[in-house]
């Protein structure tokens, strides 16, 4: 575990109360409390496993939905971000990093260029959908719901637009997607937006939700909900293939109480979500 001091505000507090299960390939379970019909995959950002945090938020699904929540180790081990690694990143919406603070940024991420080539969309989809199914294999759950924090949104979209293993997905500041992905989505989908987005625009929003909205009336409209939350920011580096820097959802930092609210306010979107297209 990297130290929180090295991205002040980053860390949630507590300790996990799940556990990690060998069987499946080393992830992280959160048992919920007797709901066996459905769980959620939690698929984490590039900080991967070792940050508590997705753990954590798991933790805290499994309670408030009452189902086992999942936590898929995305890249064998090896995520491609230490915590350390992203110092000086802007923490809300309008704090601006200036040239030097960017050029830190982009330095200190230099060294994990190799394993985001290693963990593409060819090599992690995959992996995620032979995980989904080997887990189904012992499990058998009858739905399954999916929640993708940046890197982890990027690949919930690409497998929800390519297979039917999710009955429901919920999208929090994702990697940008394609419009031939949230053409195909086949699940109902839910994204909590930053207020400011390097990776996914304001313009580049209005186009995603006029393409759910141009699926009304036909055969493969999925629905959907776009919630944007004041205050918040995620920094997306392009010289690193668009890997999420910051994401209010997944690392908030609770000195600023419109990312402590936004952080909250995504939470429970996502459980209504849940509980909306996934019933009991």
């Amino acid at each position: 575990m990297s130290c929180p001091d090295c991205f002040k505000g980053a860390v949630l507090d507590g300790e996990p109360t799940g556990s990690i299960v060998a069987s499946q390939d080393g992830a992280y379970f959160a048992p919920g409390n007797g709901d066996t019909k459905r769980a959620i995959i939690l698929l984490t950002d590039i900080f991967g496993l070792p940050l508590k945090n997705s753990k954590i938020l798991a933790d805290s699904f499994a309670q408030h939905l009452g189902c086992d929540v999942w936590v898929p180790d995305l890249f064998a081990g090896h995520p491609p971000l230490r915590v350390e690694q992203m110092q000086g990143v802007p923490e809300r919406a309008g704090l601006k990093l200036g040239f030097f603070g960017l050029l830190k940024v982009i330095w200190g991420a230099l060294p994990s260029i190799p394993a985001l080539y290693r963990n593409r969309a060819a090599v992690a989809d995959p992996r995620l959908i032979s995980w989904v199914e080997k887990l189904q294999e012992s499990k058998k759950y009858e739905k399954l719901g999916a929640i993708g924090y940046c890197y982890g949104g990027g690949v919930a979209t690409r497998v929800g637009a390519t297979t039917d293993l999710f009955q429901s997905i919920v999208l929090a500041h994702p990697s940008p997607p394609s419009d031939a992905h949230l053409r195909a989505i086949k699940a109902p989908t839910a994204w909590s937006a930053a207020e400011e987005d390097m990776g996914i625009k304001a313009a580049r929003m209005n186009e995603i939700e006029a393409l759910y909205a141009g699926r009304k009336g036909k055969a493969d409209f999925v629905e959907y909900e776009i919630k944007t939350y004041k205050g918040t920011r995620k920094m997306m580096l392009m010289l690193i293939l668009a890997s999420p820097a910051h994401g209010f959802a997944a690392r908030p930092n609770f000195e600023y109480p419109e990312v402590k609210e936004g952080f909250e306010q995504a939470f429970k979107q996502a459980v209504e979500w849940f509980n909306k297209t996934l019933p009991v």
